[in-house]
């Protein structure tokens, strides 16, 4: 008898290593892999199946609130993008430059885009003239560039794929309401389809996207305390506009400068997933993105009928779900290891002694739950299942963050936390940045927004003592 394929390989515990553990998921879940291009990453097919419902979901959800896909050049002329001084300032360090083509070298160097904000609006001069023009929805989906220094795969990588939105309105009572619908939106996204719980609310000043006015977040906590952002908003004002000089003709019949949007999320989300639900046996997906749904195994494959049942419930449940049958001749424990480390909400097996019984066995990822489902049941209950999983998931995560945000009213009880419990710290700040600084360098921590949610821990900031303005979500980041 050939030797069978050994069983999945152990995963490092989380407790143990988390770096290790979450680059374990990633490579054993098939998710992405290294390549010979430093800090480049292949997106393997499982890794991309995960995007391209993430794709799915958000792009219907933009198109709902009337935007349209464009697609702009992957280069930036130098003089471009050095019309606007703080926006070329926030992105120098990370640019990559294209100095050469084929064998003559460029009268002017072109920039492989770190985000799109000047070729959006050297299109918009040319296109706007009237208010009759006014609004412009537009969202592109494409790879952009940075030049980061330390990478991992999907939190952050030089190449990266990502929508960015991009909009431009007539007044800027309607930017800044667009602004915060597509906050919305996001915020909707991540806690109805990721199962993510998010904290909402504007970025400081010093932690604002280059040439903004207002940034606004959504923050989500991992496994380990640390937090990530996971989308996020830009209020411009008439910035770039009067940088770029697009005017148009307003209703009075004079010119004014329009006011602009930008917003956007990566694959970074993919990571966001793993360090939210991963566990020690892998992935742990929400259904709503996970590329299989239901796995069906079939057990004693060999025995007549097992196989002919498990093709009739794959074509019964195709209608309804993303489903897989496994006929490969691994063992069901290689299986069950298998897909339970690729995060399938729903396992089901099916066996001689549940034909007999007119029933299968439905085993939940999220919670390892063994539920007997009659056979005539099964369409009405995979949907309520997979709900159900997703609520686990998201009340899993809710109780997480819960217990891993805290409360400081002074700095020596801050840094106690900082040093000691992973997690949020909610603490309030005058609105100084010497504060903020002050609590990176000596507190090691991070300002991660100012909620709309405000509570008022008490009357003086965490630092300097002086009356508060603001509480905020401080805390270490990937």
């Amino acid at each position: 008898m050939a030797q069978q394929k050994k069983m999945v390989e152990d995963i490092t515990s989380m407790d143990e290593d988390f770096a290790k553990w979450y680059t374990d998921i990633v490579r054993k879940a098939e998710l992405a892999e290294y390549t010979s291009v430093k800090g480049c990453m292949v997106i393997r097919p499982y890794g991309y199946a995960i995007w391209e419902n993430i794709q799915h979901i958000l792009d219907t959800k933009f198109k709902e609130t009337g935007h349209e896909n464009v697609c702009m050049p992957m280069f930036i002329p130098e003089s471009l993008l050095n019309k606007e001084k703080d926006h070329v300032e926030g992105f120098a360090p990370e640019v990559a430059w294209v100095t050469q083509g084929g064998n003559e070298k460029l009268e002017e160097r072109l920039c492989v885009r770190p985000t799109s904000e000047t070729l959006f609006c050297d299109h918009y001069a040319n296109i706007i003239h009237s208010y009759r023009d006014l609004p412009k929805l537009y969202n592109q989906w494409v790879s952009v560039v940075r030049w980061e220094k330390t990478t991992r795969p999907f939190l952050r990588t030089r190449e990266f794929l990502w929508q960015e939105g991009h909009t431009i309105h007539e007044t800027a009572e309607e930017a800044q309401e667009e602004t915060i619908r597509m906050l919305n939106v996001y915020a909707d996204f991540c806690e109805q389809a990721l199962a993510m719980p998010v904290v909402k609310g504007v970025k400081t000043e010093k932690e604002r996207f280059a040439g903004a006015e207002d940034t606004y977040t959504v923050e989500a906590l991992m496994h380990d305390g640390k937090a990530l952002q996971s989308a996020t908003s830009h209020y411009f004002g008439d910035g770039f506009a009067k940088a770029f000089n697009i005017l148009y003709s307003g209703r009075d019949n004079k010119q004014h400068h329009p006011f602009q949007t930008s917003w956007g999320c990566t694959t970074r989300l993919i990571g966001a997933i793993i360090m939210t639900h991963g566990d020690d046996n892998g992935l742990v997906l929400p259904p709503a993105v996970a590329p299989i749904q239901v796995i069906i195994v079939p057990v004693a494959m060999h025995k007549e009928g097992v196989l002919d049942k498990a093709n009739e419930l794959k074509e019964k449940l195709s209608k309804i779900c993303r489903v897989k049958l496994d006929d490969t001749d691994n063992s069901p424990g290689w299986k069950f290891a298998e897909y339970e480390m690729k995060g399938v909400p729903l396992r089901l097996e099916i066996g001689p002694k549940d034909i007999e019984k007119n029933q299968c066995v439905i085993v939940r990822r999220d919670s390892g739950e063994k539920i007997f489902v009659s056979l005539d049941e099964l369409e009405a209950k995979i949907p309520e299942l997979l709900k159900a999983v997703h609520d686990g998931m998201y009340q899993k995560a809710l109780d997480r963050r819960a217990a891993m945000t805290f409360t400081a009213k002074d700095f020596a009880e801050l840094k106690d936390i900082a040093d000691n419990k992973p997690g949020f710290i909610k603490a309030m700040w005058c609105g100084d940045r010497a504060c903020e600084d002050k609590l990176k360098e000596d507190a090691g921590i991070t300002s991660r927004c100012i909620p709309f949610e405000q509570e008022n821990i008490s009357d003086v900031c965490v630092c300097c003592g002086k009356p508060a303005k603001h509480m905020l979500y401080w805390g270490k980041a990937y």
